[in-house]
Parts: C-alpha cells; sequence; structure tokens
C-alpha cells in the first residue's frame, strides 16, 4: 500500500482520486494540498481523507507519505517536482511536464539525479481501448506503422488558468496536443526518434493571447508520421479520436462521444453525464466508468505495479521531456510557417533506424506495389520494375 500527498484539489484531483479509492484499490490519498485551503479541506472530506492543508512543503514532506502526485497549473510543476526529488519522494506529475521542454529537462534532471522513482501521468496513453490496439500494434497486426492521427476538441478547459499563456505555456496545443503526441509515438515506437514538426495554429474564437485551434504533423526518422488535431471551439463535447494506419492494416479508436451507452431524454437528466458534455436534453452519452474509461485506473495500476516492482513504469518524465520538445518545435513552426527541428539534446533512443517502406517481390524482376480483387473475380496486381522502375499491371483470372 502506498500513501499518497495529493498537490492539487481541482477536477484533475479529483479523477486521481475516484482511480485511486475506486476499485477496492489499496492505495490511498493521506494529505491533500491546495493553495485554497476551503478547496483542500472540501476534497479531504468528500473523499474521506485524513489530512489537508494549503501549505506545500508540509504536504510533500509529510511523515505519512511515500509518494507525491502533482496535479497542480502547469506553472508549479516545476516547483513541486523540485521539491518531491529534494525530499526523496517518490514523484508522480499530470501532463504537460511541463511548460516548455527546458523546464521539462531540469525535472527529468532533478528526479534522476535524486534516484527518486518518477511517472508521467498520460491518461490518455492508458485507455483500455488504447492498450488494447498497442498490444495489436506490437504482435504485428497492421504491420509496419505508416500514420497516426490523433484528435482531441472541446469547447475549452474548466479552469481560469489554463486561458493564461504565461500559467499553462500556451493553449490547445499544451493542452490537448501533448495528448496526442505521446498516444501517436507509443503507436509508432518511442524509440524512433520525432525528427521534425509543421504546424498551423491560430485563434479563432476566444479572446486569448494563446491558440484555441491548432494542426500538426510530426516526422519520424522512420518516415511514419504523427498527426494531432485540438480545439478549444469544438460543439458538442469531447472528441477523442485515434486512427492508426500500417502496412497491413487499420485502427480506428473512439473513446468519448460514442461511448457504448446512447440516452435520450425529452425531460432532462439531473445528473452528471460525462466529461465536457454540453447538454442534458435529447441525444446524451453517458460513460458508466470515467475514470476507467479516460485511462486513470489502468494508469495509476501500472504506476504503483512498477514503484513495487522496482522498473519504470510505461511512462516516465523522459516521455514528458520529449513531447515537450515537440510541442516547442510545433509553436516555432506556427511562427516561421515552416518545417521546424525537434531540438533534443537528450536522446535515449534508436539511431538510424530503417524506413517503414516496405518491398516485396513479386519475382525476379518485379517487386509488389498492389494486389486487388476485381468485380469479375479476377486479381489484379501493380508492379514495378526492380531495374527501369517502369509500373505495369498484370491480370489473373478468378
Amino acid at each position: 500500500m502506498h500513501r499518497i500527498s495529493l498537490l492539487g484539489s481541482g477536477l484533475i484531483g479529483m479523477f486521481y482520486t475516484m482511480a485511486l479509492h475506486g476499485h477496492r484499490g489499496q492505495d490511498r490519498v493521506i494529505v491533500n494540498y491546495s493553495r485554497s485551503a476551503e478547496r483542500a479541506r472540501s476534497l479531504a472530506e468528500q473523499w474521506g481523507i485524513p489530512k489537508h492543508t494549503a501549505n506545500l512543503q508540509e504536504a510533500i514532506r509529510d511523515a505519512d507519505t511515500d509518494v507525491v502526485v502533482v496535479a497542480l497549473p502547469n506553472h508549479l510543476h516545476e516547483d513541486a517536482v523540485l521539491a518531491a526529488a529534494e525530499a526523496g519522494k517518490a514523484v508522480l506529475c499530470t501532463k504537460p511536464l511541463g511548460r516548455n521542454a527546458a523546464e521539462a529537462q531540469r525535472m527529468l534532471e532533478a528526479v534522476e539525479r535524486a534516484g527518486v522513482f518518477h511517472g508521467y501521468l498520460e491518461d490518455l496513453c492508458y485507455t483500455p481501448k488504447t492498450l488494447r490496439a498497442l498490444e495489436a500494434v506490437g504482435r504485428g497486426t497492421v504491420g509496419k506503422v505508416l500514420w497516426v492521427r490523433s484528435r482531441e476538441t472541446h469547447r475549452g478547459p474548466h479552469s481560469d488558468w489554463f486561458w493564461n499563456k504565461e500559467f499553462s505555456g500556451g493553449g490547445a496545443i499544451v493542452d490537448l496536443g501533448c495528448h496526442c503526441i505521446e498516444i501517436a509515438r507509443n503507436f509508432i515506437g518511442k524509440d524512433i526518434r520525432p525528427v521534425e514538426v509543421v504546424c498551423w495554429g491560430d485563434t479563432l474564437v476566444h479572446p486569448i493571447e494563446a491558440e484555441d485551434n491548432a494542426i500538426g504533423m510530426v516526422r519520424y526518422e522512420n518516415g511514419a508520421i504523427g498527426q494531432f488535431e485540438v480545439s478549444w471551439s469544438f460543439r458538442g463535447g469531447m472528441d477523442l479520436r485515434d486512427e492508426v494506419a500500417g502496412t497491413e492494416g487499420t485502427i480506428w479508436l473512439n473513446h468519448w462521444l460514442r461511448t457504448g451507452m446512447e440516452m435520450y431524454t425529452a425531460v432532462g437528466e439531473t445528473d452528471y453525464v460525462a466529461e465536457k458534455a454540453e447538454g442534458t436534453t435529447g441525444w446524451l452519452f453517458p460513460v458508466g466508468d470515467e475514470p476507467g474509461a479516460l485511462g486513470y485506473v489502468d494508469m495509476f495500476t501500472d504506476m504503483f505495479d512498477a514503484l513495487d516492482q522496482r522498473r519504470p513504469p510505461r511512462e516516465t518524465f523522459y516521455d514528458g521531456y520529449v513531447v515537450n520538445a515537440i510541442i516547442d518545435a510545433a509553436y516555432a513552426s506556427i511562427q516561421s510557417k515552416q518545417w521546424q527541428p525537434v531540438k533534443l539534446p537528450i536522446w535515449r533512443g534508436r539511431e538510424g533506424v530503417e524506413s517503414t517502406a516496405v518491398l516485396r517481390d513479386y519475382d525476379a524482376d518485379h517487386v509488389l506495389l498492389k494486389e486487388e480483387r476485381m468485380l469479375d473475380g479476377s486479381t489484379k496486381v501493380m508492379l514495378r520494375n526492380k531495374k527501369t522502375g517502369q509500373v505495369v499491371h498484370r491480370t489473373n483470372p478468378g
């Protein structure tokens, strides 16, 4: 059993507590910290947390806890992580790790210098559908992954600090794009180096300094592409979708707008429907187990199993650092309107990886480009001559 100092009492802090205390979980939040003493007290009373405080150091250094979970606004991550590392506590930090790669690198170096366990709380890499899809990709079910498209859109975040560029580090990209980027890395291979990014982002709806809509592409060393689409102005709820295209197959994932439960009401639903749901009448899409569907349960299971087994979790501070470096390149691309390199002074993956291109011999002189069954039952193949490069087709009777 691990005893936790939870830093933060907002929506994420509540979701974390629901996941940790639910399903007869053994790990418990013992201390809740908030900058607001009233909010700390309220969350503690709601979830049976024995202690609450508005003193950050008091929460981190509490003698009864061995793990610090950081669920604070982005601009407070670094101070909290450095304090946890100095106290010798295992530390888990919500996404994004930092407001930029420099912050993330300092946090990574601090926990590694202190020798403390660290985990990056990237919940959407732990959704049940994502974990099942990753297993399939790992078995080679879709062949080599060529392209991953990840989308997260909704009307905008729930807390005021998200809308302050100084506090958050950016807009929809740093808030939502961090999820999409890491999802793509998981499918493409986290040991494959991200090389460059091209990105469009703009403020289309909200009167803020940061972008509220963006689309970007990340090119990886093996030629694969990770594409992210994010918005703080999408209407209709929260849209979480991923697509994985490989040489031998395709995976489509829809995590939220179509939850598998559909309910129509003319009079209105008086209970909570789902995160970012816009309405309470008409067709609704409730979620049976929200912390489970969003990946929080499997995320914390992995984190604490890894801590007990003295192994790294699936998502570490290093992963958060790589994501921040990709986001930095995305913001640079918005300004330059050109591809921008991903700057990774610390790289721990493979170098010189092979291309995703797959050549399959058809005969001694040709490689197979495509094979297709036609309406009349025949089979048409597209072939490329190995010597001349000429493309021809052949039709074989059915």
